[in-house]
């Protein structure tokens, strides 16, 4: 039995490394869409991240599970808040790693733990230990930091983290399979998808078709590099526990801040060093007291033998 679950366990790792490496590469993907705008790189993900769960979900046999997540009022409300915040994620980043601003979308998920425990504070109202507030504090000081230096608030890194936080409680609050929770999400702003790709065409204006079989692929892709993460994810967060997932979320914007600084090149100043150095110092702080955290309620909950 512990031969099986340390397999898991290394099969886990593997799988959450997996995806977090996707998603940290990420931003080598998307410039490669143009000359595809920011609007319709995100109206193409949608449509095509629909069309490749839809075939997930018939290849597993979930139709039936889908098709009743419509019957319930409920998770449709909450579905429908949970397709505009992750459209609105995934606009912020596109628009982000397309126009430069790499370091800055990364930003976005360093400090989304952090907004992750201020929306437990303000909407469950959840109490925070004394360290989570110091976290937070530091945190807020990074992002004012920033701001000065930016000479604006950090508003990609903050779109990023406020919607994949609120996007991540909306989740939660639905607690569906990632296929079927995304299928309906991408179904619901499909229209929207749809619409926009075909004003654009009326316009003369839609890059899809017009400029080449290599970006017409491309683009139809950005389904495929959405989903697959998620499977991965998914399939890693049922061999893991919540400590070692919350230790490997770093992955991703570690990875996008690297490419950022040394493929795109990207400015840092002094001012944007201390600012980073700030918030990675509010995670250390952050992430050590909820390991010590974890181990205290392992220790009281452990069975007496």
């Amino acid at each position: 039995m512990s031969e099986s679950r340390s397999v898991d366990s290394r099969s886990g790792v593997g799988l959450g490394v997996a995806a977090y490496l996707c998603w940290g590469f990420f931003p080598l993907y998307w410039p490669l869409l143009e000359p595809a705008g920011s609007l319709e790189i995100l109206a193409h993900r949608v449509v095509w991240s629909l069309l490749f769960v839809l075939i997930l979900i018939t290849a597993t046999g979930r139709w039936a599970t889908f098709l009743a997540i419509a019957r319930e009022r409920r998770l449709m409300l909450i579905l429908g808040a949970a397709s505009v915040v992750i459209a609105l994620n995934w606009g912020g980043f596109i628009y982000g790693v397309t126009n430069g601003h790499v370091i800055e979308t990364s930003l976005g998920y360093f400090i989304n733990p952090l907004v992750t425990v201020l929306l437990g504070v303000f909407v469950l109202k959840e109490t925070l230990r004394p360290t989570q507030w110091a976290a937070v504090a530091i945190g807020g000081l990074a992002v004012l930091v920033l701001a000065v230096d930016y000479g604006r608030p950090p508003w990609i890194a903050l779109l990023v983290a406020f919607s994949f936080a609120t996007y991540g409680f909306l989740k939660k609050k639905a607690n569906l399979g990632a296929f079927e929770g995304l299928g309906m999400e991408t179904l619901i702003i499909s229209p929207v998808a749809l619409a926009f790709l075909i004003a654009l065409q009326l316009r003369g204006e839609l890059t899809f078709g017009h400029d080449g079989m290599g970006n017409a692929l491309l683009l139809a892709g950005t389904g495929i590099v959405t989903a697959i993460p998620l499977l991965m994810f998914g399939a890693a967060a049922t061999r893991l526990s919540l400590t070692t997932i919350g230790l490997l979320q770093y992955l991703g914007p570690i990875i996008q801040f690297i490419t950022g600084l040394t493929i795109f090149h990207e400015d840092m100043s002094s001012a944007r060093w201390i600012g980073f150095g700030l918030v990675w110092l509010a995670l250390v702080v952050f992430t050590s007291d909820a390991v010590r955290g974890r181990r205290r309620t392992l220790a009281t909950t452990a069975p007496l033998v």
